[in-house]
């Protein structure tokens, strides 16, 4: 037992790093190529030339990691050798190409795709926020960061209002999975159990909230 009145907000995290550490990896490897895939289709329907939907993809899928990894104070994983580069150019050269079989999928099969990047990156911060010995809370909102920034950075780029400020469960679901992910590691799951949860929650809310047109409530309507 033993952190005496560390509480649950003192987050030091029994559990061996190793497993954790791995989740990681592969969520934020697979939540990458996803939101690159995303952010690429994103610049593509703007009118963007090859480097700009380059630019876009990169922020998109990387712009959250960045913003998450330099809070923890770590160098971030997007410039710590090539796979993830590799992963944004994969996404890029699979939406440009093969761009008229992306565009003309289903809205459904879109969100649920997106709905699998969002998870994989609410865990994935979360996770790597508390192997850094981050507390419980702003372990929480990192994890919501690391899987929302990035599409935040693309929106103003592409000059609209980010759609998370305003419409959708989607920064909520995110932060749902985060939670789950820390009550997880506080009870001493193993860290993949920890991951599968959030990231099942996370993705669970998005597609519900989209069914049946969820939204958060707004003090004020603006109209226009």
């Amino acid at each position: 037992m033993g952190t005496g009145g560390a509480g649950f907000l003192h987050l030091g995290c029994p559990v061996k790093r190793s497993p954790g550490i791995a989740v990681v990896r592969i969520a934020d490897r697979s939540g990458t190529l996803v939101n690159a895939m995303e952010g690429a289709l994103a610049g593509i329907l703007a009118g963007f030339d090859p480097v700009g939907v380059l630019v876009i993809a990169f922020v998109s899928a990387l712009g959250g990691g960045v913003i998450r990894d330099l809070v923890l104070g770590v160098r971030p994983a997007a410039v710590d050798g090539w796979p993830y580069s590799t992963l944004v150019l994969i996404g890029v050269l699979v939406s440009w190409f093969f761009f008229p079989f992306v565009a003309a999928a289903p809205t459904l099969l879109v969100m649920l795709v997106t709905a699998v990047g969002l998870s994989l990156f609410a865990v994935a911060g979360t996770e790597k926020a508390l192997d850094n010995g981050i507390h419980a809370l702003p372990a929480i909102f990192l994890g919501t960061v690391g899987a929302v920034g990035g599409g935040v950075v693309r929106d103003v780029l592409l000059n609209v209002a980010p759609r998370i400020l305003h419409a959708d469960v989607y920064a909520s679901a995110a932060m749902l999975g985060a939670t789950i992910v820390v009550i997880g590691r506080r009870l001493q799951w193993d860290a993949r159990l920890s991951a599968l949860a959030g990231g099942l929650a996370c993705f669970a809310l998005r597609v519900t909230a989209y069914s049946y047109d969820w939204n958060l409530p707004h003090l004020v309507t603006v109209k226009g």
